[in-house]
């Protein structure tokens, strides 16, 4: 079994679910059209968050910030997920790429089957299995 599999697709209605709503609020809660990019583990409103300004340059302490969001998300909802928000293009980025391996293993120390998904004002991916989903305008639901 890889340590980080990726999302496959077709994707839970669940999934689907919390990974519109993650965009959403990027969508509506960010204005500024540069933001550093911010790592967040739970679900949508119930959520925390850690956000790299400066970036973290060293993996052991990603593992360590990982690690801390996923153990605190699990108290606030039974199945967490780790979203990377980020300004850019629905495509790989090299701070996907930085956060990639310490989520893994942030993810397997605890048994949590949390996978890394990218989040940008577009639309989501996930960088392993490249499963995405974009938006050419996403509005709330009413």
């Amino acid at each position: 079994m890889a340590l980080h599999p990726g999302l496959q697709a077709p994707i839970d209605r669940h999934t689907h679910r919390v990974l519109r709503a993650a965009t959403l609020q990027l969508v509506e809660g960010e204005t500024r059209r540069r933001f550093p990019t911010a790592l967040h583990a739970g679900e949508p409103g119930r959520s925390v968050t850690h956000v790299e300004d400066p970036p973290l340059l060293d993996a052991g302490l990603r593992a360590d910030v990982a690690l801390a969001l996923l153990r605190h998300a699990a108290a606030l909802t039974p199945r967490p997920y780790l979203w990377l928000t980020r300004a850019g293009e629905p495509t790989p980025h090299d701070d996907d790429l930085r956060w990639l391996g310490p989520t893994a293993w942030a993810g397997a120390s605890l048994g949590s089957p949390a996978r890394l998904v990218v989040v940008t004002r577009r639309g989501w991916f996930d960088p392993v299995s490249d499963v995405r989903r974009e938006w050419r305008r996403l509005r709330r639901r009413s």
